[in-house]
């Protein structure tokens, strides 16, 4: 059996997933406590110890079901494998749209939450949590964890254009995450949380660049935006157990403190857009 030791460390910060993933980081990157996956659980002076652990042990979690899906020996850093078997390049991808559909790919940060706020607009036939803009091939959850693969957490959106148009998707975008912290999102720190826009067509870029500077224009953001807009050029869906996570998973202490008030948001905001 892997057995999990907790050591605890204090950061600025607050509640944050950044010290499970630097611990993630030696674990996978070194292999140096693979057999003791350690995990760094912080915590607020004043209180929430029990949240943090649990928001932890969630991603903790996450990674120890990962790697039970190709058992190796406890000593032995766990060879590469794909994360989905799937890549769904460019090329392929006008060949793969249902008659009708169109698909936007968006990162916003953790993939969980980005793909909460999708699902529930109408006009959205589906959405798939995964990894775009690296360069390592089939990334896993863990790979992807490190920061060296290059990749982001994204969400590949499949969509009926006259339900819903490209331009809702990216007014919804960019007011359900903080375009303004570089490689941030709330709890979640690394470039895997950068927030992107990968456009499919000339005309994606186009309108999410005119989208941005209407944003900038406006100062909506007492910040600049540094939102990444870049061609697509592939993506890899993430394993199953992180698809619709929101939904299988509400009453965990990250979806209660970090996704659902983006729920909220969007159902309060965006009424009209609602399925």
């Amino acid at each position: 059996m892997l057995r999990l030791r907790i050591h605890h460390r204090t950061f600025k910060r607050g509640p944050t997933r950044l010290g499970v993933d630097r611990c993630t980081r030696d674990a996978l990157g070194r292999g140096v406590f693979w057999p003791w996956l350690s995990a760094v659980c912080t915590w607020n002076r004043g209180g929430g110890q029990n949240l943090n652990f649990s928001v932890a042990a969630e991603h903790v979690a996450a990674l120890l079901q990962s790697a039970a899906e190709k058992p190796k020996a406890l000593t032995e850093l766990p060879e590469p494998r794909t994360g989905s078997g799937r890549e769904v390049p460019e090329s392929e991808d006008s060949e793969e749209k249902p008659a009708g559909l169109e698909k936007a790919t968006f990162g916003a940060g953790c993939f969980w939450c980005t793909e909460a706020v999708f699902q529930q607009l109408k006009g959205v036939k589906s959405v798939v949590s995964g990894y775009s803009g690296g360069q390592v091939k089939d990334p896993t959850y863990e790979q992807v964890l490190t920061g060296t693969t290059g990749h982001a957490e994204v969400v590949q959106v499949s969509y009926d254009p006259k339900l819903i148009s490209y331009e809702e998707l990216l007014e919804v975008f960019w007011k359900t995450h903080d375009p303004t912290t570089l490689n941030e999102q709330g709890p979640d720190v690394g470039t895997p949380y950068r927030s992107a826009v990968f456009y499919h067509t000339q005309d994606q870029k186009e309108q999410a660049e005119t989208y941005k500077r209407k944003l900038e224009k406006a100062r909506e953001f007492k910040r600049p935006i540094v939102t990444e807009i870049t061609r697509f050029k592939a993506f890899y869906p993430a394993q199953a157990y992180h698809q619709n996570y929101f939904n299988h998973n509400s009453r965990k202490s990250y979806c209660a403190r970090v996704i659902r008030p983006k729920v909220n948001k969007v159902k309060k905001v965006f009424k009209d857009k609602l399925k």
